[in-house]
């Protein structure tokens, strides 16, 4: 990821008991907007950012989000479930941004 024009941001997601930060470019967070349309179900994904090393898929499960980290979307290292809503927080932001 190349950060030198400073598109390359932290989102930093973070409960009592975890944190998880992600690098990714401004435009590739805005690309979440399209959430809704990575329906795990169909096995469909975004892959946006990088996170310990890793890549990281977002996609839809029910009325959850979720983000994979790992090698693919399948075989992936760690996953945690948000609100959907903190996907849509994310991209707006990211939007704004550009």
């Amino acid at each position: 990821m190349d950060d030198s024009d400073g598109s390359v941001v932290l989102v930093k997601l973070q409960a009592e008991t975890w944190e998880l930060n992600i690098w990714a470019p401004v435009a590739d967070l805005a690309r979440l907007r399209d959430i809704r349309q990575a329906d795990w179900d169909s096995r469909r994904s975004i892959a946006v950012g990088a996170c310990a090393g890793s890549s990281v898929f977002w996609t839809v499960s029910e009325d959850q989000a979720a983000i994979l980290i790992g090698r693919d979307d399948e075989t992936w290292d760690m996953g945690i479930s948000v609100p959907i809503e903190t996907i849509d927080e994310i991209a707006r932001l990211a939007g704004e941004r550009l």
